[in-house]
């Protein structure tokens, strides 16, 4: 299956996708785009405005996965940033790429973002603590420890949970950078319900740091 992974960050949702696939990840930062491409050998990494990709190539995917940037969506600006001080529109993007592949595209999607401040302005699905918009059913799945705690969770702990080592690497906020992860184990149970399979509760995900290559 022919896979386009948007926003594709270091690779959390991608994690556990495994290598039979053919992955194309799309990622503005050169920087993380180097980190996802250490992990996952085997996809290819196009460096590139993943909005504008999906416009123009759309059509050459069996299924569409994207994230886009959640910071001007997430319910954590409530308790942030006063309300009377907050100056940055919701950023739009995200329902044009749902309101499009709701209406042009053939194949299955999934688009991820978190909970939002506001009433969405197309329900998603709301699952393991995503909102998840999606034309196939996804049934919802326990959540497991994501490390988000009020402080943000330390960079150790949200390597561990995330299951990404970023100790040799050159990058900036590595906590926020690991924080945009979708949990691995939420994006295998995603594929999985777009490729039509039951779950597999004997399989154990990797053991830590060994993301699959």
């Amino acid at each position: 299956m022919k896979i386009l992974n948007l926003y594709a960050g270091i690779g959390g949702n991608r994690r556990l996708w495994g290598n039979q696939h053919e992955i194309t990840a799309i990622e503005y930062s050169e920087d993380i785009a180097s980190i996802y491409k250490d992990h996952f050998k085997n996809d290819t990494v196009i460096i590139t405005d993943a909005h504008e990709y999906l416009l123009e190539h759309y059509k050459e995917f069996d299924f569409i996965w994207s994230s886009p940037p959640c910071q001007t969506h997430t319910q954590l600006m409530r308790g942030n940033v006063s309300r009377w001080d907050y100056k940055a529109y919701p950023d739009m993007k995200l329902y044009q790429e749902i309101i499009w592949l709701q209406n042009f595209y053939k194949g299955k999607f999934c688009i991820e973002n978190v909970k939002s401040y506001y009433k969405p302005f197309i329900e998603p699905k709301y699952i393991s603590k995503h909102y998840i918009w999606a034309n196939f059913d996804i049934p919802n799945i326990e959540q497991k420890e994501r490390g988000h705690d009020r402080k943000g969770g330390s960079v150790s702990k949200l390597s561990e949970i995330k299951g990404f080592d970023l100790t040799e690497y050159k990058v900036k906020d590595k906590r926020q950078l690991l924080r945009n992860c979708t949990e691995s184990e939420l994006g295998l149970h995603i594929l999985n319900c777009a490729l039509g399979k039951k779950e597999e509760k004997d399989n154990e995900p990797p053991t830590l740091f060994n993301a699959q290559t």
